[in-house]
């Protein structure tokens, strides 16, 4: 064992990357009762931050939580029931504790902890952030900025939600093939956020979102495992895959962001493109179109540069105009205004977006202020770019996109402020 502060500091760190939903899943499995188990788990993480730089981090950081977190629900568990009938089940949970968990593998449940949360019975729109809370550990502000409503108005339905699957007896089994359909869109919804919320993070600065991508890349591969021939599980993997395949063009060597359109085509990951092209080619073999396979073939329309020098601005448009007839989400909305403004011209895509102006959504939504910017100034509008930048660069979290929208700001050259 190593007993130094800043090991062990990392350790648990990396144990709730790794395995904090892994084990949210077994413990919460047992007893459906999320909150309990997430509870828990919280008490065995914030042991383990106390008691490893002093004793040092043990061989199975793992193990070592799950046996404190299942000690810490036994206590819990010994404090609330008093009566009689009660002891048959303390004495059933203290055997479980006893058993030999720190020599066994931790089996994986989180894809069942996934299906529970996305059973008929939670509310639709809290299925996907349960999921990302659950699984991935996102806090309540995360997941709320993610889906655009206020944090205590996330908490709330995260909490209702939760004890709905706790007094409602939801089980935590992968549902049989008949009813998978209904669930599965929450499900894919869910991991495309959990890989969004790391895509935004590139280069690994934010704890809370490190590894995000790649755990949502990881969970997509086990869905497609489950569902080899569900299409959209294939495109949403196919989508993942050619986003990550470009994660190493997104910045320069000075840690500048650099737009798609300017990447290197060299820096991209072929084997990852490749891949995710044989996912989705293998998905238009159903025959059966959705969202995520319309956007992994926009995501492949612009690899296709590479191959030819060019983005073909007409297919994306076309792409997006199908997308946004099954989606209809003003996110769509803006990428589609931005392919209509390279096809016909700014105009057209100016007055896209401004037809968006109505939902106060996008107040607060960096990439509508940017693309409102950018063709603003394509237009020669320098005032009214200028103060959509504003609203960008305000907007923007990460130092690299703000330090680029800056310098667009400054190139307009009426009196940036920067």
């Amino acid at each position: 064992m190593d007993s130094r502060p800043e090991i062990a500091r990392a350790a648990a760190e990396a144990a709730a990357r790794q395995s904090y939903g892994k084990l949210v899943a077994w413990l919460a499995a047992r007893t459906r009762d999320v909150t309990a188990a997430e509870d828990a788990l919280a008490d065995a993480f914030a042991a383990a931050l106390e008691r490893w730089p002093k004793s040092g981090v043990p061989e199975k950081p793992e193990a070592w939580l799950l046996a404190v977190a299942r000690r810490r629900r036994v206590d819990a568990v010994r404090r609330r029931l008093t009566r009689e009938a009660a002891r048959d089940h303390l004495k059933l949970i203290a055997e479980e504790m006893e058993a030999r968990m720190t020599d066994e593998e931790l089996p994986d449940e989180r894809l069942r902890l996934m299906f529970a949360c996305a059973h008929p019975a939670i509310e639709p729109g809290v299925r996907a952030p349960l999921i990302l809370q659950t699984v991935l550990g996102f806090d309540a502000a995360t997941i709320a900025s993610a889906f655009l409503v206020s944090p205590a108005t996330m908490g709330q339905r995260l909490v209702r939600a939760k004890t709905r699957i706790r007094e409602t007896g939801i089980p935590f089994r992968v549902p049989e093939r008949a009813e998978l359909g209904e669930r599965l869109g929450a499900v894919l919804e869910a991991i495309y956020a959990a890989f969004a919320e790391g895509w935004s993070d590139p280069v690994g600065t934010e704890t809370q979102r490190r590894n995000l991508a790649t755990e949502g890349i990881w969970l997509g591969r086990l869905v497609v495992t489950l569902m080899p021939q569900e299409p959209e599980a294939l495109g949403l993997l196919a989508l993942m895959l050619f986003a990550e395949a470009r994660r190493t063009a997104r910045r320069s060597a000075e840690g500048d962001f650099v737009p798609l359109a300017e990447q290197d085509c060299d820096l991209w990951d072929r084997a990852l493109i490749d891949e995710a092209e044989a996912l989705l080619s293998h998905a238009a073999m159903s025959g059966v179109v959705g969202r995520y396979q319309l956007e992994a073939a926009v995501q492949s329309a612009h690899a296709a540069r590479r191959l030819t020098g060019r983005t073909d601005w007409p297919a994306i448009r076309a792409l997006y105009d199908a997308l946004f007839s099954i989606v209809g989400s003003p996110v769509v909305a803006i990428n589609r205004a931005v392919a209509l403004a390279e096809t016909e011209g700014a105009v057209a895509g100016l007055a896209a977006l401004y037809v968006l102006g109505d939902d106060k959504r996008l107040n607060e939504y960096q990439p509508y202020w940017a693309a409102r910017a950018g063709l603003l100034a394509r237009l020669g509008q320098a005032p009214q770019a200028t103060e959509a930048y504003d609203r960008a660069i305000g907007l923007e979290r990460d130092p690299a996109v703000r330090r680029f929208l800056q310098g667009k700001r400054a190139a307009l050259g009426v009196g940036a402020r920067i």
